[in-house]
């Protein structure tokens, strides 16, 4: 029986050569073949956000909640849910999440009377 041996490009018998040169040799030929397959056309980079204009200020849905809260009157939670279009719970998990723990900011509560509960943002630390 006998056996076929291999020869690669330089001529060598592929047995005679150490087994860490063959398996390089087996991996570069495996590299070479799926570079041909993964070419990928270019995208066009359209723009990043720090290309954006800096000057104009961004006037977001936490924003007008702060706004609204740091008014001397303060706001309601039905006030902060209009300004928003936030449902009761997020209005008040934003109160307590975001501007308590995240900014760190004093927030008080007054019950007036028979009026609802009043949230704003105080001055004093």
């Amino acid at each position: 029986m006998t056996r076929s041996h291999h020869v690669d490009e330089t001529g060598t018998d592929a047995t005679e050569r150490p087994k860490r040169q063959r398996r390089l040799n087996a991996t570069k030929r495996s590299e070479i073949a799926k570079a041909s397959k993964r070419q990928t056309p270019k995208r066009r980079v359209v723009g990043t956000r720090s290309r954006t204009n800096p000057s104009t200020p961004k006037h977001t849905k936490q924003q007008s909640c702060l706004d609204l809260l740091s008014r001397q009157e303060g706001a309601t939670i039905v006030e902060l849910q209009a300004a928003t279009g936030w449902q009761q719970h997020s209005v008040r998990g934003f109160l307590a999440g975001a501007v308590r723990k995240k900014l760190g900011l004093t927030l008080t509560s007054e019950k007036p009377d028979a009026r609802p509960r009043r949230y704003r943002i105080s001055d004093t630390v």
